[in-house]
């Protein structure tokens, strides 16, 4: 009894984050339900607590992706009840990033509360013999799923604080790791993937719990660890490391196949009592009480006859808000329940590409050139140089990961913000978010 009360408290009070932008701890660590999985955790326990750890990993994802997609110059969001999408994201005049603000506070609570999550499975699978219950295959093979999702949930939120780092040493609530720097919180979450990794190839035929449809063709400990290395490969690129991007890679699902870019490991959503809607989803020709209105340059910058531009629609009316004036819906995700990518094989076949352009030119055009026949354009006839293939490689993952939360984070690692348009004089780009004031030193 004392577990089922535990789990009725952590889905409701994952629930109760959805309607507040002010986000609370769901339960103290040391009662008596969450002491009940470490002493007795059945196989029904550990399905229902991953499907926790899913849960939470979707929450305040649509904040995240508005962070990074409006910083990032790929669209304006509307909001007639909050200005603080058109002032403060945009950097208008006198604007700043607050510390104690939903648009930081939110996505960084859910993210590390999806991380606390995973980390208390992981301490009760050590914490008890389970040998009754689960192989040691099973028990290696679910410390590989959960120091994936940590590793990835750590990421996000470093991409937010950048340079102002994140905590990395956070397996003891009580006891916290303090805030690293950004090469620092990289090298652990690479660490952590490889651990993970470690723990997929040790585990065995299958995992001991259902995944969701966002993992199909993912879901056994060996499939997932493509994903694991994909997500590995990503850090990577993001260290600068392109050596390793390329061996992860090797290890991963990439599949120089254009028939394939979606292929991947998604983010799902339901209209069920216990599911949530996809948050990047609005209505075409929605108002300004909320919409989200492609930044004109996206279209003007477009190559003629590029197919991605179908990420965006003509709206009956143009749409005005703070100054701001658009007439294209972003409709990458076409309703309520479509899934949103964790990482495929388009972003993939970009990572091959851009670390292939200081190891082998020849070959980064080839990657580019499958994106380019995909997106039905014409091969790429520009210099094999490396400014010019690295100006080539950001173009196309600008317009094959239009807002999938990519943009703001390549153009800050290439140095490049300056390049990002303005559309009102007293705006400015921010590079980073604060760390949120909850959160000390």
């Amino acid at each position: 009894m004392k577990k089922q009360i535990y789990k009725i408290l952590f889905l409701a009070a994952i629930a109760g984050t959805l309607f507040s932008c002010e986000v609370e701890e769901f339960s103290d660590l040391n009662n008596p339900e969450v002491d009940a999985f470490g002493e007795n955790l059945t196989r029904g326990d550990l399905q229902d607590l991953i499907g926790g750890v899913l849960y939470s990993s979707r929450t305040r994802l649509g904040t995240y992706f508005d962070d990074c997609g409006v910083i990032g110059r790929e669209y304006w969001r509307f909001s007639s009840s909050d200005p603080r999408f058109t002032s403060d994201l945009l950097g208008g005049e006198n604007a700043v990033l607050d510390n104690n603000t939903f648009y930081i506070t939110g996505p960084w609570a859910s993210r590390y509360r999806t991380v606390k999550n995973a980390n208390l499975i992981l301490g009760f699978l050590e914490g008890q013999d389970l040998s009754a219950q689960f192989s040691t295959a099973e028990i290696s093979a679910t410390r590989g799923f959960l120091k994936t999702f940590i590793a990835h949930e750590l990421l996000l939120n470093l991409n937010l604080t950048d340079e102002n780092g994140i905590r990395t040493d956070v397996a003891d609530p009580n006891n916290l790791g303090p805030i690293v720097s950004k090469t620092q919180a990289l090298a652990d979450i690479r660490a952590l993937l490889i651990s993970g990794a470690t723990d997929l190839n040790n585990g065995g035929a299958a995992f001991p719990f259902p995944l969701t449809s966002g993992f199909t063709n993912f879901d056994t400990p060996s499939s997932f660890a493509q994903a694991n290395r994909a997500l590995s490969a990503r850090v990577a690129a993001y260290q600068g490391d392109m050596s390793a991007v390329l061996n992860f890679l090797g290890d991963s699902f990439l599949n120089l196949d254009s028939s394939d870019l979606n292929s991947g490991i998604y983010h799902t959503f339901s209209l069920d009592a216990t599911g949530l809607p996809n948050p990047m989803f609005f209505p075409l020709n929605a108002t300004t009480a909320g919409a989200r209105i492609m930044v004109p340059e996206f279209l003007s910058e477009a190559e003629d006859g590029d197919n991605r531009l179908s990420k965006v629609v003509e709206r009956d009316e143009e749409i005005t808000l703070d100054g701001l004036t658009g007439n294209f819906d972003v409709f990458v995700y076409e309703s309520q329940t479509d899934p949103i990518a964790i990482v495929r094989n388009e972003e993939l076949i970009l990572l091959y590409a851009e670390a292939n352009i200081s190891i082998n030119p020849a070959e980064a055009i080839n990657a580019i050139n499958i994106v380019r026949d995909a997106a039905g354009l014409a091969p790429y006839a520009g210099g094999a140089d490396s400014e010019s293939l690295t100006d080539e490689m950001l173009t196309q993952r600008r317009y094959s990961l239009y807002a999938e939360g990519h943009r703001w984070i390549d153009v800050r690692r290439y140095g490049r913000l300056d390049e990002l348009p303005l559309a009102r004089p007293e705006d400015d780009v921010f590079s980073q978010f604060p760390i949120p004031l909850t959160e000390g030193n």
